[in-house]
């Protein structure tokens, strides 16, 4: 299967370049916005967060009066990110300089007393700077008053390990601090979104915080080695690691060992895992090789390659035994050479807080619940390393099969699956400003910039700061919805999606937003999820883009016309040419049986459209046809005969 998506990157080398202070661009960004009490700083992963927050945090001990710093992240292994670091040596004004005593990311379990002990006495005391996790933050919150936190940082790495869930204990401890004491918080994540649907924060608390966002693709764009990134769906049937019908084990067909490579195998409470997941191990290492010994100091396994004959060194993060875990973990920490390892094989792991920069392939079995999760793992292959121009993001995901009793959750977790990329698609695009195109306009376009005919540009303070830091958020939501899902599918007329099922999300999400703000943010996220990721091409002096289906004249753009298309569809269109025709039946019964019920708002939309087929095809759309959206307009038809006649009923009555 062809990959869904494929994006070029222009190599300017500005996202690792550095300034004067030693800041690389994300840095210099988030440190603009140090005098901040409450800061979120929105970065993909190896942007450079964790310095970023070294920088801020420092100028608020020195400079802003902050009487002390403590890092929570959210397990011991990411704690490494914050140790010493000679910040002077590149140009900055002093050291981030941790004491040994507290770094609280240290083996032992994060809720015990001595380490709470350890962050209570550190509180009191005269020390500046500690590192913590979340658990060790939470356990220790529980025994000090909020007057505790008076002028003291907390800095919150992995920002999307919290939220406003009620029950989350973190959450709760953050929204008492902002309440009742004078803590300064900086939160810091590498994912735009929770793969719950949770939010981070409460709408009222999130707007205390001033937001940093430094997108993907600025990230991507800005590297000096890396040229492109691909990602792409193979589906299979029965078992990943076993021979099918045709003699063939699935994962070989998308496992290149000459590609530093992370798998990534299911979990053992998925449909895809096999359960015995050692044994899942064992059977990758056969696909690759024949084992030729595990080395008892490093635990690096090495493989013979079939066929060639070359040593393959593979780590395997998926054994419980901690002892073994330790070695490879060490090993792999202090890699700094691209032939020290070829193959990660992770169960879990690898996902936050590993930097393997030659990586260049995330191999991953069984569907992700949690984009957030999917996020991380992609970013595990696209560090700038000067051994790939290609990164490269595979999910193996199990086929649909018709006697199989779990049909529904497989075609729920394909559509889910490919929903996703689409997700993907719109973070990795190139970012557009959109203008409204008025009659008499006359002035050349900025580059970056397209006039739109008809369209509302945001209007208020409250719009303006979600067009400009919440609009992956926002396109995580909406393409979270089952009903957004189905309509990805090309089973939900376009118009409906774009000004019915949108908005409904979009005033779920934002409570506070007037009617017009609403229609502002609307209009943003279909332009922009439309446009975004449209093709470009030019003939002669004039510029089209690609939306769907169709080559639009860029001076001829109007809102009208963008509602007339489904941001989404492209990427099932490329799902039905790659899996079989009885899979693609299931899949269409699947989403037949959970269509969204109709409502007078669709009504309104799709009966001019029931007009127009009757007079293009001189008949009543049919309810059986095989078109969905033809049966869609016969349900239309249905439904006002269905409410006339219980209208009549109740004027009789």
């Amino acid at each position: 299967m062809p990959n869904l998506i494929d994006v070029t990157y222009a190599q300017t080398g500005e996202s690792t370049s550095t300034n004067n202070m030693g800041m690389r661009a994300m840095q210099a960004r988030a440190y603009e916005a140090r005098a901040n009490q409450y800061l979120l700083i929105k970065a993909p992963p190896a942007s450079g967060k964790s310095r970023a927050l070294m920088f801020i945090a420092l100028d608020k001990l020195h400079k802003q009066g902050v009487k002390k710093a403590i890092v929570a992240v959210p397990e011991r292994s990411i704690g490494g990110s914050f140790s010493n670091e000679p910040l002077s040596k590149y140009g900055f004004f002093t050291d981030w300089e941790l004491e040994e005593k507290n770094n609280l990311c240290t083996p032992g379990g994060d809720g015990n007393s001595s380490k709470v002990t350890a962050l209570k006495d550190f509180i009191k005391g005269d020390d500046k700077i500690l590192v913590c996790t979340h658990a060790t933050l939470r356990f220790a919150c529980a025994e000090l008053e909020d007057a505790d936190f008076d002028n003291v940082l907390l800095a919150i790495d992995e920002f999307h390990h919290v939220s406003a869930d009620g029950e989350n204990v973190l959450g709760e401890t953050l929204r008492s601090l902002m309440a009742n004491s004078s803590a300064h918080i900086v939160a810091m994540t590498g994912s735009y979104f929770r793969g719950d649907s949770v939010p981070v924060l409460a709408p009222e608390d999130e707007a205390r915080f001033a937001k940093v966002t430094f997108n993907y693709y600025e990230q991507l764009n800005g590297y000096s080695y890396l040229k492109s990134l691909g990602i792409g769906y193979h589906f299979y049937q029965g078992s990943y690691v076993r021979e099918n019908a045709d003699g063939i084990v699935p994962i070989s067909l998308v496992l290149n060992t000459d590609q530093k490579t992370i798998i990534h195998i299911p979990s053992v409470n998925s449909s895809e895992s096999t359960t015995e997941k050692d044994d899942e191990v064992d059977a990758i290492i056969d696909v690759i090789g024949e084992f030729q010994n595990k080395d008892p100091d490093t635990g690096v396994i090495t493989i013979k390659r079939h066929g060639d004959g070359k040593l393959i060194k593979l780590a395997d993060l998926v054994h419980d035994d901690p002892k073994d875990r330790d070695r490879i973990m060490e090993y792999l920490r202090n890699i700094d050479s691209v032939d020290d390892m070829d193959v990660i094989i992770a169960l879990g792991m690898a996902k936050e807080g590993f930097d393997w920069s030659f990586c260049e392939h995330s191999l991953t079995v069984g569907y992700r619940g949690s984009l957030t999760e999917v996020i991380q793992i992609i970013g595990r292959c696209t560090r700038d390393s000067d051994n790939k121009t290609h990164a490269q993001f595979t999910n193996l995901i199990a086929q649909p099969e018709a006697e199989d009793g779990q049909v529904k959750i497989a075609v729920n977790n394909m559509l889910k699956a490919i929903t996703c990329s689409l997700l993907m698609e719109q973070v990795l695009a190139p970012n557009f400003k959109f203008k409204t195109k008025l009659p008499d306009d006359t002035e050349a376009t900025p580059p970056g910039t397209m006039k739109i005919g008809g369209f509302k540009e945001p209007s208020t303070k409250r719009t303006k700061e979600i067009v400009e830091s919440d609009l992956a958020d926002l396109k995580a939501a909406i393409l979270q919805d089952d009903k957004i899902i189905a309509a990805s599918a090309g089973a939900v007329d376009p118009e409906v999606v774009n000004k019915h099922l949108i908005p409904k999300i979009i005033q779920i999400k934002y409570p506070d937003l007037t009617p017009e703000e609403v229609e502002e943010i609307r209009q943003h996220v279909v332009v922009d999820s439309a446009i975004s990721t449209g093709e470009i091409k030019e003939e002669g002096d004039k510029k089209f883009i690609r939306m769907a289906d169709k080559f639009v004249n860029i001076d001829e753009l109007n809102i009208d016309l963008i509602d007339c298309i489904n941001p989404f569809q492209s990427a099932f269109e490329i799902l039905s040419k790659s899996v079989t025709t009885n899979v693609l039946k299931l899949i269409q019964e699947s989403i037949e049986s959970t269509r969204i019920k109709m409502d007078f708002e669709e009504v309104k939309i799709l009966w001019p459209k029931v007009n127009a087929f009757v007079k293009e095809k001189g008949r009543q759309p049919a309810l059986d046809a095989s078109d969905l959206m033809e049966r869609r307009l016969a349900e239309c038809i249905i439904w006002i005969k269905e409410q006339k006649r219980q209208k009549a009923q109740g004027t009789s009555a």
